[in-house]
């Protein structure tokens, strides 16, 4: 008999979480949209908020389970939860971990949620201490250890900045404080990065971006060790009520099928933009991993397989120029979020409140760019002409 638990990613990414289903003999687990499910006929001793039987929706539904089931053969991690968004995973994690009076060390630049919720709502609600660190720096990470350090919080590859950081080295400062590595790998997805395998105790993903992969579905998930999901997901998802629905579930389980060839040609079309992007004259910086320039790619090329779809750079240009530069785009489309079939580019100006964090060449402003399905020369040439148009050189 076929292990299917020791088969490819690429086989992981079609045939887990998946069966023929009993009732009809379909060959794709089908959209449950239920909002109840059957009780056994003795309930009397049922837990009603029990998060590993079919009971109501908000505690699980069928469809959370088959995409959980899939997650964890991806991130090699013994159980997983699904939730509403990407922010109610991470939420959901520091809620579950961080205790009154505790420390978190994060990631400087991070995602905007996770810095308000870390810097303002957290601190402010339960007396909880953060220290903000650029994480790409050992040594910073080391010296702002608290004796009530519960989690190091990283993103690797950092949102917006591109900023790598050691998963494995983090992990050992991690365990010799006795404290949870939690890692974001967005940026990234299991295609590329195995957080788990590098030393993290605890992987998340916005489903949102490139597991979905197709910008029409949200959801969050957070990968690990049992004992760690089961409390996720019996204080976060039951409790708070982050439960993700089961259309959404559906359209997930859906996208992630083929996440291997769309993180594939993400990466060589990103590539190929940003070494265009990084000999234009117009161009004033460019922030990519795959980039033997990027600060960290050494430590890219050590702990990821290809380098992802998303590219930061500035023009040498004002705020008005680049807002220009972004509406003179005709394939590439201004609008947020990442790993999209299209390509989607932001304009981040200097007001950013997360600015006096960013490093020196992201202060002027910044333009973040996800490298979408098209063909890399037809990007090329629109970034060209909306050069030409706002009256800088195209190469």
């Amino acid at each position: 008999m076929l292990d299917k638990t020791n088969v490819s990613f690429l086989t992981k990414c079609v045939h887990a979480g998946n069966e023929i289903d009993r009732e009809t003999g379909a060959i794709r687990r089908p959209l449950t949209m239920a909002n109840s499910y059957r009780l056994p006929e003795d309930a009397s001793n049922l837990n009603w908020s029990d998060s590993s039987q079919l009971i109501y929706t908000r505690n699980t539904s069928a469809n959370q389970i088959y995409l959980q089931e899939k997650l964890a053969a991806l991130e090699e991690g013994e159980d997983c939860v699904v939730l509403g968004s990407g922010v109610s995973a991470l939420a959901g994690v520091f809620f579950t971990f961080l205790d009154q009076d505790s420390h978190i060390i994060c990631s400087n630049v991070s995602y905007i949620a996770v810095y308000r919720l870390l810097q303002e709502y957290f601190p402010a609600k339960f007396g909880i201490k953060t220290s903000l660190v650029d994480t790409a720096n050992l040594d910073e990470i080391r010296k702002s250890i608290q004796p009530n350090t519960k989690i190091i919080h990283i993103e690797t590859p950092g949102n917006p900045t591109t900023r790598v950081s050691d998963i494995e080295e983090i992990s050992k400062i991690a365990k010799k404080a006795g404290a949870l590595l939690t890692v974001d790998s967005t940026f990234a997805s299991p295609y590329l990065q195995k957080p788990l395998a590098l030393g993290a105790d605890l992987v998340i993903h916005s489903l949102t971006k490139y597991i979905n992969g197709h910008g029409d579905a949200m959801g969050g998930a957070v990968i690990g060790r049992k004992a760690l999901i089961d409390k996720i997901k019996n204080q976060a998802m039951v409790n708070l009520g982050g439960v993700i629905s089961p259309f959404n579930a559906w359209m997930i389980m859906r996208g992630v099928v083929t996440l291997p060839l769309r993180m594939k040609q993400h990466s060589e079309s990103a590539l190929k933009i940003a070494h265009f992007l990084e000999n234009n004259p117009s161009v004033r910086f460019v922030a990519y991993p795959g980039l033997e320039s990027h600060p960290q790619h050494a430590i890219a090329t050590k702990q990821m397989t290809m380098f992802s779809g998303v590219i930061s750079f500035g023009l040498k240009a004002d705020a008005q120029t680049h807002n220009r530069f972004i509406n003179a785009l005709e394939l590439i489309i201004p609008a947020v979020s990442i790993g999209h079939d299209e390509s989607l580019i932001v304009y981040v100006g200097p007001t950013d409140e997360r600015n006096h964090f960013y490093p020196e060449e992201f202060k002027e402003g910044h333009l973040r760019f996800s490298v979408g399905l098209e063909s890399a020369d037809d990007i090329i040439r629109d970034l060209k002409q909306a050069l030409v148009q706002c009256g800088l050189k195209a190469e």
